[in-house]
This record gives structure tokens, sequence and C-alpha cells, in this order.
């Protein structure tokens, strides 16, 4: 690939930061092994070398209590500054990740930031923990704060856009994306996901409701579903629902937990499918966004199944 002007040598551009890794939950599925062994594999297979790679600051308290209730915000911060607690059965908060959860947030917003400037306009920001379960008024599901959601919000408010689209293929459904933007008008939510499975929502009639409605759309699976049957959704319900939309700017929830080899679900996806349903997020992001898209790292939990499918993005992501 040429070099641009800027010297970097791959289309698409990460957000990290090590202080992910701060939020400990030490033998949770959920835990800082996940992107040491992402980015101790990008690093293996030279995806690093030459990329721009964008340090975040931590989304201020405004930003997460623009889809957030102040009082999760500050359910979160009373239980990191006490030691450490768990919420509920799923999830727990270590000294360490009020500040891991805000800068998951913040990395998600700098990946807008890049995105719109078209700096470059691929971004692919790694986090955790991930977000995309957690409402304006629960932290569960391993979540604590939903950066996606946060990103949409920022790129609506703080960039003027009009209409942004999320894509959820996490194997689980984004219950909390979904209640967040369930009556907004300004964001299309598109999920495919393993049904039945936690969290229980993500039913065909939701909809959405108000100024939001039709702009939700679920397509739930059964246990078993492999590349060609995602494609096969994506290809005859998303990308057409979602390009009728007419989105500014083009949103993954990149889960990786329905790969074959995770073992919290059922699904069969490869790193092949994950490669094309990446390639169809581009070329629907180059058709209806100029090519704008921000993808944000949500579930995966076998971490070299987890590592491998993140490569095969970046490199689809590079094309």
């Amino acid at each position: 690939m040429d070099t641009n002007q800027t010297g970097y040598m791959t289309k698409a551009a990460l957000v990290y930061t090590p202080i992910s890794l701060a939020h400990d939950t030490g033998e949770q599925p959920e835990n800082a092994g996940r992107l040491i062994a992402i980015m101790g594999h990008l690093d293996r297979e030279g995806l690093l070398e030459g990329r721009r790679i964008f340090e975040p600051e931590a989304a201020p308290f405004e930003a997460i209590a623009a889809v957030h209730n102040p009082e999760l915000i500050e359910e979160v911060l009373d239980a990191a500054e006490s030691g450490g607690r768990w919420l509920d059965g799923d999830t727990f908060v270590s000294p360490g990740s009020y500040e891991a959860a805000a800068y998951g947030s913040g990395a998600a917003m700098v990946a807008v930031d890049a995105a719109l400037q078209d700096d470059p306009s691929r971004v692919f920001a790694l986090v955790r923990p991930p977000g995309h379960h957690a409402t304006p008024s629960r932290a569960m599901g391993f979540c604590l704060f939903n950066h996606i959601a946060v990103a949409a919000r920022y790129a609506i408010d703080g960039h003027g856009l009009d209409r942004v689209a999320i894509i959820d293929w996490d194997v689980h459904h984004g219950n909390g994306t979904q209640d967040i933007f369930y009556d907004s008008g300004q964001v299309f939510y598109a999920s495919a996901h393993q049904w039945p499975l936690y969290p229980g929502s993500g039913r065909r009639e939701e909809t959405g409701m108000g100024a939001g409605l039709g702009k939700t759309l679920n397509v739930p699976l059964p246990p078993g579903a492999d590349d060609e049957r995602y494609l096969r959704v994506f290809d005859e319900e998303i990308l057409p629902a979602v390009r009728a939309f007419r989105p500014q700017l083009l949103f993954v929830s990149a889960g990786f937990d329905a790969h074959r080899d995770d073992p919290l679900a059922m699904e069969r996806l490869t790193e092949a499918g994950f490669t094309a349903l990446t390639e169809r997020a581009c070329q629907l992001a180059d058709e209806c966004c100029a090519g704008r898209l921000v993808v944000v790292l949500e579930g995966g939990y076998h971490h070299d199944a987890l590592a491998r499918s993140v490569a095969a993005t970046l490199r689809a992501l590079d094309k």
C-alpha cells in the first residue's frame, strides 16, 4: 500500500491505551488477557508497523452523562474508589475500572474525531471493558459505560451530524445501545445475534418507538449459525436497511464471541467470516459516509480466536 502524506502505510488507524488493562477482573472471561493477546498478535504479524495509533484521553463526565444517568457514573466511580465490588453477578469494578472505562469511551470519541477528519477515515478502537450492554441506568454483562453510544452521541452533538448507524455483530444482543437510542430518529441500530442467549433482548418485534420507530433492526439467529448464514443476513436485511437510512457515519460494535471457538456462545463464525463482514461494512461506509467507519471492540473470550479475528478485521479495514 502506498505511504500517505503523513508517512503511515496503512489505511486504518487504531486507538489504544494500556490504561485499559487496569480494569482488573481476575479470572472472569472478560479480562486483561484479551487485549494483551490482541496487541501481541498484531505485533507478531507486523500489523502495528507503519500504523497510526491514537492515544485517547478519558471521556469527560459530561460526555458519558449524555447517554448514562449521572447516578450510574457515580456508582462506578464510588465502587472503584472504595476498592472495588461486584455490581451484579457478571459485572465487577476494580480500583482501576472507572479510569479504564472512561478511557474506553474516550477512545471511541477519538476514533470519531479521526474518522470525520479523514485522518484516516477507518478507525478501530481497541477498548475494554466492553460497552454495548450498559444501559442508561445500569452496568451489566461485563460492561460499565457504553462506549459506542457515547461516541455516537458525540458525533451528533459534538460534530453536528444528523444520522449515524450502528451495526452490532457481537454474539450477544447490545441491549444497552438499543435502549439508549430506542426513541431516537438520529441513530439506526442493527444487530445480528444468537437467540436465545444473554441478555434475552433483541427480538424481531423490537423496532423502536416514537421518533425511533423503524430505526432498530434485530435479526436473532439460531445456535450454530455459520459464516454463510451471517453473510446472508447482512446482505439481505442489515445492509439494505442501513443503506436506506443514509448515515453520515457508520459504527460497528465488533464483538468476536460468535467465533466457533468462543466458549460463551454456540455460533460458528470464522476469521474468514469476520473478514467478509468487515469488507461489507467498508463498502457500505464508502457508499453512504465517504468511507467514514468507526469500529469499537466488544466481546470475544477465546484469546487466540479473538486475536486472529481482530487481525483479520484490521487487514480488511486496510484494503
